[in-house]
């Protein structure tokens, strides 16, 4: 169920998703990865598409523009927002990151101090002589006000997870789906997984423990030593892989009903998720007769 670039303008994601135990078959794999959002400035100044967070501008008495705000996508994984967060308060290069040690977050006990999950996704004020402890505590503290309240606890309670298992999900979710409704369908495929004792087999994992952002998982890739290969390991990684925003929240803890075991993302807009793994061949087999028909289209088509 993780992916690959299907053409210039969508990514798609692919996976190997192991059919049943009791069904014999080739392995293969797709799925359509999330696409890239995009920070809408209210502060009067024009800020494009963007694959990180994003400081919001304002011009001063001198006329020089200086950053007002921090806003912070959905998905971005922590590494993402301590560059940001470095780069909007004109710091070296690794100074958020090494101000962990004294920020003192509040996070919760499996987190082990790890903020992954827990940096949420909102546009941040930077207020007076802001630092990177000050915006990292806002971005916890925003986390834990969202994630404690009775619809995520109790969603939690009720699908037999803690909430750092919920958190967990959802930043999965976050990198899977590639629109609101998906999101509840991953999140059932994940437990669906889960109950059935199959590995999960998620892209966003094996690119999160790789460092990279860029789909195209290969063989070797599925074969790396690591806690976050959701290939050879069973269960859930053992940290969120991304910051997740509300939408992927409440898909984690209210998953769609269904059966579905597999989904591959067709074409835009068409992802068809299933519980037969010969139907999910069939599937996959349209999909790549999408992708070689776009990739034979001239450039300036697309």
């Amino acid at each position: 169920m993780p992916g690959l670039r299907a053409d210039g303008g969508y990514r798609a994601r692919m996976q190997t998703n192991t059919p049943p135990r009791s069904t014999r078959g080739t392995r293969r794999t797709i799925r359509l990865t999330r696409r890239g959002r995009i920070a809408l400035i209210a502060t009067g100044a024009v800020v494009a598409g963007t694959a990180v967070a994003v400081p919001l501008l304002m011009t001063d008495d001198e006329g020089e523009s200086r950053p007002t705000s921090l806003a912070v996508p959905e998905g971005r994984r922590a590494a993402q927002v301590y560059e940001a967060v470095d780069e909007t308060l004109a710091l070296p290069p690794g100074t958020t990151k090494k101000s962990l040690a004294k920020a003192d977050l509040k996070l919760p006990n499996d987190a082990e101090g790890n903020p992954e999950g827990y940096l949420f996704p909102a546009t941040y004020p930077l207020g007076e002589n802001p630092t990177p402890e000050k915006l990292l505590t806002a971005m916890v503290d925003t986390a834990n006000e969202k994630f404690t309240g009775a619809p995520i606890t109790a969603g939690a309670q009720r699908n037999a997870l803690n909430v750092y298992q919920a958190v967990t999900i959802a930043s999965i979710v976050q990198a899977e789906a590639a629109t609101k409704e998906d999101m509840g369908k991953v999140a059932r495929v994940i437990f669906n997984r889960l109950e059935r004792g199959m590995p999960l087999q998620m892209d966003s994992t094996i690119n999160y423990a790789l460092g990279r952002s860029t789909p195209g998982t290969t063989p070797k890739d599925t074969k790396i030593d690591s806690p976050y290969n959701s290939y050879q390991r069973m269960g859930l990684p053992p940290t969120p892989i991304a910051n997740p925003g509300d939408e992927a929240m409440s898909a984690a803890v209210n998953p769609t009903p269904g059966d579905w075991l597999y989904f591959v993302t067709v074409k835009p807009g068409d992802t068809r998720f299933t519980a037969d793994y010969a139907q999910h061949q069939r599937n996959v087999a349209e999909f790549d007769r999408v992708r070689q028909s776009a990739s034979k289209e001239p450039a300036e088509a697309r």
